[in-house]
This record gives structure tokens, sequence and C-alpha cells, in this order.
């Protein structure tokens, strides 16, 4: 993918909602300073306990944030798209990253140094005010991704996890919905808490029961009304 000139990344930052009440020049400043990096899958963008030097902006691909349980298993607290920014409570705190940033595909992050943005934070609060906007839904989000892992079974986890996703980035077309990524079972298993064999399992049985498809490589959700049926332990 070819670099975005000085302009388009000011397009870019512009159009993301932390930075849509700065001004166009501050804005061009910001563009002038950052730089896009390009990651393979499985590439690394940070690691959990890194100093926050970048706050950054997913430009195209995908990036999963997740910890380590105690246990050593990866658990993904968010998956991320176009636009996203992630990283930024840290850099505003001077603190280390509290996750890990992972690409899941061919991803190009716009990384802007902590610095200038910490300045920006001072000269307009709004930036701060749309951050926490920002933390507030991924932590709702979090809130029903923890009460599902304490109490719901693998399959209704799964089917909520699907469900969450579709609602986010799916698109609708005459087939039913579909993810516009590439999600690997293991990937779907990190973010439910379960195994990548079960999750193998449960999604091929769906399959056979037409309550998901493929879709040239995506998951495509067939029926979403009987995946909600599951995820909210609805019975047959």
């Amino acid at each position: 993918m070819p670099a975005m000139t000085a302009n388009e990344l000011a397009a870019f930052l512009t159009a993301s909602p932390v930075f849509a009440g700065v001004p166009a020049r501050e804005v061009a400043a910001l563009a002038a300073v950052a730089r896009e990096e390009s990651y393979r899958t499985r590439d690394w963008v940070f690691m959990e306990g890194e100093p926050a030097d970048w706050f950054c902006l997913v430009r195209a691909g995908r990036v999963k944030i997740l910890r380590a349980s105690r246990g050593g298993k990866e658990v993904v607290l968010e998956l991320l798209g176009p636009g996203e920014p992630f990283g930024g409570v840290a850099v505003i705190e001077r603190r280390p990253y509290p996750a890990s940033a992972q690409a899941t595909e061919p991803t190009v992050v716009l990384k802007i140094p902590r610095e200038p943005i910490v300045a920006l934070t001072e000269r307009h609060p709004s930036v701060i005010r749309e951050m926490a906007l920002m933390i507030g839904r991924r932590l709702r989000a979090a809130h029903e991704s923890v009460r599902s892992l304490a109490g719901d079974p693998v399959e209704a986890r799964l089917a909520a996890a699907l469900l969450r996703l579709a609602e986010r980035d799916g698109t609708r077309g005459p087939r039913g919905i579909t993810l516009p990524y590439h999600l690997t079972r293991q990937s779907l298993a990190d973010m439910t808490g379960t195994t990548v064999e079960t999750t193998i399992r449960i999604v091929s049985r769906w399959q056979k029961d037409r309550l998901v498809a493929d879709d040239n490589g995506r998951l495509l959700l067939a029926d979403a009304d009987g995946l909600r049926a599951i995820a909210e332990g609805e019975p047959d």
C-alpha cells in the first residue's frame, strides 16, 4: 500500500472523532510528524509493559488488543479496524502500555510520537473527552465479554462474540451479515476463553446447520436470529 501524502494523512486524522474538533493547522502539524509502519500477520505493534511512546491508529488491516492471563493464555480484549485509535490513554498518562497490540492480517498503522499528542491534549481538552468516550464504549464491551466468560456456556460465548463483531463491523447482504476480515478460529477462541479445537468443532457444526457460512475466506452470519437465540440461551 503506497504511503499517504501529507494532505491525505491530515484528512485521515480529521476523520477520527478524536481529532474532529482540532484546528486544521494543528492536525497538519500532527500529520507532519506521523509515520506509517507496515506489519505482517502476527507481528507485534507493541507489547504489554513497553513504554508508551506512540499514539496509534489503524490505517488498513486489523489489530487485536490482548493481554496474557496468569496461566499464560492470551485473552483478546478488542479487535480494531481502519480508523480506530489505540494506545492513547497510556501515552497521555505516560505509563507503559497496559496490553499488547498484534496485527491479525497485513496491516498499516499510523503512529504519532507521544510529546505532540500530550501537548495537543493540553490545548484541546476535546481530544481527551473523545478518548474517554471511546474507552467507555470499549469498557462496556469488555464488561459484557467478562460477564459472558464468567457464566455462559462456550457456545453462547462464541455466538455473542460473533454478533458483537457483526453489529460493529458487519456488512448486510442477501445471504446474511459478512464480517469484513478474516477471523481465524484461534482469534475467536482467544476472544471467548476457549480452545481452538472447541471453536473449530462448534463453528463446523454451525456451518452444517446453516447458521454461519464461508464467504471467500470471511465468516458470514447466515442466521443471526439463530445465533442470538444461542447467545441468550433460548431453547431450540
